[in-house]
């Protein structure tokens, strides 16, 4: 039985800590301001230094993925670490990035030296961490590849997102929804309620006014979702962590919370939803 070893890339969001202590191997996308200024998510740019510098410019940041190149690099120095060893390579939506085509391509390339498995996750930010994070955990415990993707089916049926933006304005300008309907929406101070559907696609759970609102929907989504069952949380935030934290204590007092997280939406995602964004996500326990 070789040994499994999770690949991941940087729109997980997962906290550095938890990358270290599981041993995750992140590979960054790419964020690029204009022509000129071209950054790796989490390598040369980090969350705080993307929200301070999209403040400061009129320029709507784009991102890309990863090339093959970059993947078969990556899984070809894993083989050569590690001797039988197996890779579980799990990555953003395909419906919204090339990041899974890419990993698909460069599992081909590398086949004759060591098995990967691509995983579209059909997620984003830490609803891809969260499945990570448990699946590495069992990886690192020494459990098989068999056993670690019976897991990571599992963590795909049980898994819950949530997200609310602050603004309209970078989904408008990233053709997530239409100019009329974000002007429409900021002027009546509609939240929407999104999330991603069984294709991974975002799509408007619900609508409501105001913030205040919008949570308590959301708590009433999960607990028709999980009910008392225990747990596993994670929230990530677009440079809001006191709202973050305003979050996890009113969570703590109605869910059965086993583990928590509060982690920052990287630049990758934060281009497209903008800051003050927060994402809720549970999976079940086991």
């Amino acid at each position: 039985m070789g040994k499994v070893k999770i690949v991941t890339d940087s729109t997980a969001d997962l906290p550095k800590s938890l990358v270290e202590e599981l041993n995750i191997t992140v590979v960054p996308l790419k964020v690029l301001f204009g022509e000129e200024e071209t950054y790796e998510d989490g390598v040369n740019l980090f969350a705080n230094e993307f929200y301070d510098k999209l403040a400061t410019t009129d320029v709507i940041p784009t991102t890309s993925q990863p090339a093959p190149y970059q993947f078969e690099q990556i899984y070809n120095d894993i083989a050569k670490e590690e001797t039988d060893v197996e890779i579980i390579s799990i990555h953003i939506s395909s419906k919204l990035s090339g990041t899974y085509q890419s990993a698909f391509i460069a599992s081909d390339m590398v086949k004759d030296n060591v098995e990967v498995t691509v995983v579209d996750s059909k997620r984003a930010s830490y609803a891809i961490g969260i499945i990570v994070v448990e699946v590495a955990k069992l990886a690192e415990s020494g459990a098989s590849k068999q056993q670690c993707m019976e897991r990571l089916n599992e963590l795909l049926e049980d898994t819950s997102l949530y997200f609310m933006v602050d603004t309209l304005e970078f989904l408008q300008k990233n053709g997530r929804i239409g100019k009329a309907s974000a002007v429409l929406g900021s002027l009546l101070k509609i939240k929407p309620i999104l999330s991603l559907n069984s294709d991974g696609e975002v799509f408007p759970f619900d609508k409501v006014r105001g913030q205040k609102k919008a949570l308590a929907k959301i708590y009433g989504f999960l607990e028709s979702d999980v009910g008392k069952q225990p747990i596993h949380v994670g929230i990530s935030h677009a440079n809001a962590k006191e709202f973050a934290d305003e979050i996890l204590s009113q969570m703590q007092n109605q869910f059965t919370i086993k583990s928590e997280v509060i982690t920052e939406i990287g630049p990758v995602i934060g281009a497209h939803v903008g800051p003050g964004a927060i994402a809720i996500i549970v999976t079940i326990a086991k």
